[in-house]
């Protein structure tokens, strides 16, 4: 087990291992990164993020680099394009691209733009399913015209994201059951490994300019932001759903298309995450390293045993930053959840107080 700072780290050969066989050493990892409020890790030093850092994934340093770097390519294409052929009013702007659709209060959310696909499947679940649930089961659109190489970079990491994510479930199900006996043993692997419903973001980040504008709208329509309200992406919030793996972020000049060191930008900018005790931490993930983390759904079937991870992403100050640069950042979560139908309930015995 290593440790980055806060950030617990795994090997991904450990997953692939019977969980029964090293149940004592991966229990002991997942409660430094995903421990309750009264584990023991809470009176020491230690106190949990809610997330948990994958290394040595095959392919993914090299899916991930190839995505990633296809981002500003993706948001700096015509507008009108973007616009006419890459949105899907229908799935609300679950398929595709998404910009300005999204509302901080009142106001469109320009500060970012998002590209949602499903990387498992085209078309998921049946026909009937698609027009009942038009958020939860879209289908797939592909830049293919502007883009060729878009999709099979978009599906390889996406693929790959998710059968980690199957692999953690896994062991999941058995560090859950150890401390909660009525939990279903095998809920989580049969239910990620079945599911269709998987979403991937990616995501670009516009550079905020030196007046701090798009955030003073958000303050201004109350939504809390990370910190100072003239340099947030996106402010504080819970993942909604079950599982989300997120593939480290890249920095660029926007102008330019090209990338920027980290140490060449403002670095308190990147995902900052709330601990146990509250404390708000920056979480730097290796660029080796697939990290996953908890969303609320998941609290909820799970008794309050894993917890919903509080995050937030701060932007780059442009006075904080080497050369004055118009800095961008390009993320990718992949969100995977159990199919719209599933019954979201807490497990037996469990009280509403033990889940809040």
């Amino acid at each position: 087990m290593q440790k980055v700072g806060d950030l617990v780290i795994v090997d991904y050969a450990d997953l692939l291992i019977d969980p029964s066989t090293i149940s004592t050493k991966l229990q002991t990892l997942f409660t430094q990164a995903f421990g309750c409020h009264d584990d023991n890790t809470t009176q020491t030093s230690e106190s949990p993020l809610g997330l948990l850092a994958i290394r040595n994934i095959p392919n993914f340093v090299e899916y991930k680099t190839s995505f990633l770097s296809l981002g500003h390519k993706l948001a700096t294409l015509p507008q009108s394009y973007l616009e006419s052929q890459m949105t899907d009013p229908k799935s609300m702007y679950n398929s595709g691209w998404s910009h300005g659709k999204e509302k901080l209060g009142t106001k469109p959310d320009y500060a970012k733009g998002s590209f949602y696909f499903n990387p498992i499947i085209d078309a998921p679940g049946t026909q009937f399913e698609r027009e009942k649930y038009p958020s939860s089961y879209p289908c797939n659109i592909w830049p293919s015209e502007k883009l060729p190489q878009f999709e099979d970079a978009a599906k390889s990491i996406g693929i790959l994201m998710k059968e980690v994510v199957v692999l953690l479930s896994k062991h999941l199900d058995v560090f859950v059951q150890k401390q909660c006996p009525e939990f279903p043993i095998g809920l989580l692997e049969s239910e990620m490994q079945s599911t269709e419903k998987v979403k991937g973001r990616l995501l670009y980040y516009f550079p905020i300019d030196d007046s701090g504008h798009t955030m003073n709208e958000m303050a201004e329509n109350g939504i809390k932001v990370c910190d100072d309200a003239n340099d947030s992406w996106i402010g504080w919030h819970n993942d909604s759903g079950f599982l989300t793996a997120l593939a480290g972020d890249m920095f660029l000049n926007h102008e330019t298309g090209l990338p920027l060191a980290k140490e060449d930008i403002d670095i308190r900018a990147g995902l900052h995450v709330m601990d146990r005790r509250g404390e708000v931490i920056k979480v730097d993930i290796p660029e080796d390293c697939l990290v996953v983390q908890i969303g609320e759904c998941m609290q909820i079937i799970t008794g309050g045993k894993l917890i919903s991870t509080p995050h937030c992403v701060r932007s780059v100050n442009p006075r904080m930053t080497k050369n004055g640069e118009k800095v961008a950042r390009i993320s990718f979560p992949l969100f995977v959840d159990t199919i719209p139908s599933f019954a979201l309930e807490m497990p037996i015995g469990c009280k509403r107080a033990d889940v809040l």
